[in-house]
């Protein structure tokens, strides 16, 4: 029993290992990234979109991706998100399942990848199946995506929504999110 747990925590270790450099690579941009005004950085996507379209792999564009949401991230809401986030985006985005506890940070993990696949320009979804969540986590990111120049809507069970960036919207009287119906 014990060398089956051995195996399997040795698995994980590997697997861990292989994204570090995705990590690494990321953080290089970093820099590059922070000098951008907010008008270049929301070109970095149709940049992006443009190399995708020329032939570029999803995988090798990752880590540049993943750095210009972590500043988005930083501008829009004053955060940047963990090493551990952007090797969850890269989990996700490899269609693998990434196991993270309460307030270890899904919503921004699964930014990472929405943006990075929205590069393709054949729409990215998120499912849940809690229609308050939806809501409210494209609320809370949809500033991200916008300063990146891309759009958030939400499917619900009785109406859809697009992310208004503009907070004086509200879909209903009695709630504060900020999007509208569409």
């Amino acid at each position: 029993m014990l060398k089956f747990l051995g195996s399997i925590l040795d698995s994980n270790e590997r697997e861990i290992k292989k994204l570090e450099p995705i990590v690494t690579a990321s953080a290089a941009f970093e820099a590059d990234f922070k000098k951008l005004s907010d008008q270049k950085l929301k070109k970095q996507t149709s940049e992006f979109k443009k190399r995708v379209v020329d032939g570029e792999n999803l995988d090798d564009l990752m880590p540049e991706a993943f750095a210009a949401v972590r500043e988005a991230f930083r501008r829009t809401l004053g955060v940047r998100p963990y090493d551990v986030q952007i090797m969850g985006g890269a989990v996700l985005h490899q269609s693998k399942i990434a196991e993270m506890r309460t307030g270890e940070g899904k919503t921004f993990v699964a930014v990472l990848p929405l943006y990075l696949n929205a590069l393709e320009e054949k729409g990215a979804h998120l499912v849940t199946v809690n229609d308050y969540l939806a809501r409210r986590d494209a609320e809370w990111v949809g500033p991200v995506f916008h300063i990146l120049g891309l759009s958030i809507g939400v499917i619900n069970h009785e109406k859809s929504y697009l992310y208004d960036p503009d907070p004086e919207t509200k879909v209903e009287e009695e709630t504060e999110v900020h999007l509208t119906q569409a």
